[in-house]
């Protein structure tokens, strides 16, 4: 069988449209799972800051991941440790560089 240009510049189309599908998915997957692991480390913070260790840290921890899970974005997380943080001297704005920074680690350690 012999194919024309036009075949070939066609499956060329459908190859890079492919090809880009694949790495957004790649790419929407990978950031889930920074932002999961940013949010346990998150949970880990708080935890410290709570006095809470062992496996009731890591639970804690995992409350957190869990806590995104509530609605689009990182609000409900911001709701969840902040309210938690009620009472220390831990504000929403140090809440919030916190994630920020967390999520600059955990994104730099995969790139890596």
């Amino acid at each position: 069988m012999i194919l024309s240009k036009e075949d070939l510049t066609m499956n060329t189309f459908e190859d890079r449209g492919d090809a880009l599908e694949a790495k957004a998915a790649h790419d929407q997957e990978l950031q889930f799972k920074n932002i999961a692991r940013r949010n346990y480390r998150l949970g880990l913070w708080v935890a410290s800051i709570l006095g809470i260790e062992g496996p009731e840290a890591e639970e804690y921890a995992h409350s957190v991941i869990k806590s995104d899970f509530e609605e689009p974005g990182e609000e409900d997380v911001i709701r969840k440790v902040t309210a938690d943080l009620e009472g220390t001297d831990t504000t929403e704005a140090a809440v919030r560089t916190k994630m920020e920074t967390l999520l600059a680690e955990v994104t730099q350690e995969n790139q890596s």
